[in-house]
């Protein structure tokens, strides 16, 4: 953490709202007074955006560390995103301008959406799908992906979105502990100029034991696939549902959604998020952090919908705000390293949220590919899933935002479900590579080892002091890994990993992990995870894995290995264990490198010391080595590491 420190720079480089912008912004200057003097009556003013079947009786009932947010309320999340446009004279608004990555397009208005999401609703009932039950999604970027989640939202259904990046295992694990009785997926989706295939990874992965009656199928690329008898073609059922549906009102608390996070054990965390107080808050940031106006703007978060940042700022908050969004399926260099400035001229792109390993990326391509595009429709730019680097942040303000457009740092995650810090566009006065300050009813504090305080200037782990409407409601079927992941470090403060430091102005300065938790392009991936996939490579017997600075994601994966007895380490070896990975949990936890080492430094204790590993993986000399239980294996490694690069 103190190198990061270290490092930090434009504290004291500021960037003021303009007056035009500041006159028209949705957030005012007191809305934080507001929010302080009263967060429950705050919190309450922004639930009654929403449409409500019945009013809640109760803002609040915390009993640390569980929440019910609402209590008595009853609401349909799917009511909130759609039918109510629709009746409210809004039918006509695009709700989708799809972009497929071949170049094919669609528009989708609010009331085309409301008949497909109806229809699909339909689809799941004769299906046998009901309220309580667990849905697993497995689907490209395209629009049915939404419709399935808001159909599965418009039955009381709880959807577990995996992302399509995933392998059948990683797949197999989800469904399993979700225990999921049906899932929808596509043939495949075009990617990287290609068909991937997602129908057949679908296919592999319930060869494992599940509870899954049927799989619903989008015929997306028209490649060949293996039909069962549990197989149906989404054309085949939801095309021909009636488009009468009545969505039902749910209790606030009801289960919404699942997603799967990386912990520091090798088995992924079901983040369990309900539905009114999610919805209030996914709502309000969307409207307040991006400064929308619905009838205007024309809004692109670059999320995939298998991510949190997918649920929350693409599908929930964009569509109860009656939002217009572009949506595209494939990748930033396809056809070309232009394509999303392309996209972002096509649609007049006002609003942009992305991740630092895009805007990076960006960087590294060259500015004229930017350049080549016009891109003056845009007003303000946002990042989002790690902490964006002052250098980034400067070159994305310029180059993408012409000198004009104020940037939306974020900072949340899939356990907070919605946005806790950013800067309010309009109020807030940026630093180059700051989050700023916790939003309107949101209370957070960096603090000490023993939980105290830290003043301005002061370094230490970011906690969250005071319950929030999106926050997580437990692990799925684990209410004490909850308690113990989130809760146990600190007493009644939620802490989830992050460092943090205040600069003398008081303003937040992420600093990333600070467990064994990994974040590469935004994503956080266990080191345990990575390590038992590497284990179970039959020429491996023991594994660290450590996240290491990358120029474009953030973060990459370092793996140091333990042979086998009587296997040798030869060329192939390193290539056949990166597929290994990918095969185990997918292309996102590709090592970027992998050493062959004959010993780990391990404490007396037995824990791995990764700090040390990761100076290594640094190019870093290697700090104190004293409390191992061998102080002579760092010197083994990097000797051997030496004479490896020699023999190369």
């Amino acid at each position: 953490m103190n190198e990061a420190l270290s490092n930090l720079g434009n504290e004291n480089r500021s960037f003021p709202p303009s007056k035009e912008f500041a006159a028209q912004a949705n957030a005012k200057p007191d809305i934080y007074e507001m929010a302080d003097k009263d967060y429950l009556a705050f919190w309450g003013r922004q639930a009654s955006n929403l449409y409500w079947h019945r009013k809640w009786d109760q803002v609040l009932d915390w009993q640390s560390p569980f929440a019910k947010w609402f209590v008595g309320g009853k609401l349909n999340a799917s009511y909130n995103a759609v039918d109510r446009h629709v009746l409210e004279g809004r039918g006509d608004r695009v709700a989708f301008l799809f972009e497929g990555e071949p170049g094919d397009s669609r528009q989708i208005t609010y009331s085309q959406l409301l008949i497909e999401v109806k229809k699909c609703a339909n689809a799941l009932a004769q299906l046998g799908i009901r309220s309580g039950d667990r849905v697993a999604i497995y689907m490209p970027m395209i629009p049915e992906a939404a419709i399935a989640m808001l159909a599965c939202a418009r039955v009381g259904a709880a959807h577990s979105v995996v992302f399509g990046g995933f392998s059948a295992d990683s797949l197999l694990a989800r469904i399993q502990d979700a225990d999921a009785s049906l899932v929808i997926t596509a043939d495949g989706g075009f990617r990287k100029g290609g068909a991937l295939a997602l129908k057949a990874i679908v296919d592999e992965a319930l060869k494992g034991k599940t509870h899954v009656k049927n799989v619903l199928v989008v015929r997306r690329t028209g490649q060949e696939v293996a039909f069962s008898d549990r197989d149906i073609w989404w054309h085949d059922l939801v095309d021909k549902q009636s488009s009468d549906h009545e969505a039902q009102a749910f209790d606030s608390e009801h289960p919404l959604f699942i997603l799967y996070t990386s912990g520091t054990t090798a088995k992924p965390k079901g983040i369990s998020h309900t539905t009114g107080g999610y919805l209030t808050q996914a709502s309000f940031t969307h409207r307040v952090v991006f400064d929308l106006k619905p009838e205007k703007d024309i809004y692109w978060c670059t999320a995939d919908v298998g991510w949190i940042t997918g649920h929350s700022y693409v599908v929930y908050g964009p569509l109860i705000n009656g939002a217009t969004q572009v949506i595209y399926e494939g990748t930033p260099d396809t056809p070309h390293k232009g394509r999303i400035f392309e996209i972002i001229e096509k649609y007049g792109v006002t609003i942009l949220y992305t991740a630092p390993t895009l805007i990076r990326t960006w960087m590294k391509w060259g500015d004229e590919h930017p350049n080549r595009f016009n891109l003056k429709s845009l007003r303000l730019l946002g990042s989002v899933g790690e902490p964006i680097n002052p250098e980034a942040w400067i070159w994305y303000r310029k180059v993408i935002g012409s000198d004009n457009c104020p940037i939306v740092d974020t900072w949340w995650q899939t356990e907070t479900g919605a946005i806790m810090i950013s800067p309010l566009p309009g109020i807030t006065a940026t630093k180059p590579g700051s989050a700023m300050r916790a939003l309107p009813g949101i209370s957070v504090k960096v603090v000490d080892n023993e939980a105290r305080e830290v003043g301005n200037g002061g370094g230490g782990y970011l906690v969250i002091d005071r319950p929030w409407p999106s926050m997580l409601r437990g692990i799925w079927g684990e209410p004490e890994r909850y308690k113990q992941t989130y809760w146990s470090r600190f007493d009644g403060l939620y802490f989830a990993g992050d460092g943090a430091k205040l600069d003398n102005d008081g303003a937040l300065w992420l600093l990333g992990r600070v467990d064994d938790v990994m974040n590469v392009s935004g994503h956080r991936i266990s080191t345990t995870e990575v390590e038992s996939a590497l284990v179970s490579h039959a020429s491996i017997a023991e594994a660290a894995v450590v996240g290491a600075k990358d120029e474009i994601t953030g973060q990459a994966i370092v793996a140091f290995v333990i042979l086998r007895g009587g296997v040798a380490a030869d060329k192939d070896l390193e290539q056949s264990l990166k597929s290994h990975v990918t095969k185990e949990i997918g292309a996102i936890a590709r090592p970027r490198q992998i050493m062959v080492v004959s010993e780990l430094p391990k404490t007396r204790s037995g824990k791995i010391m990764r700090r040390l590993l990761r100076d290594v993986a640094e190019n870093r000399a290697v700090g104190d080595a004293t409390t191992l239980a061998d102080p002579n294996v760092m010197k083994l490694i990097s000797e051997g590491l030496k004479s490896e690069k020699r023999e190369d």
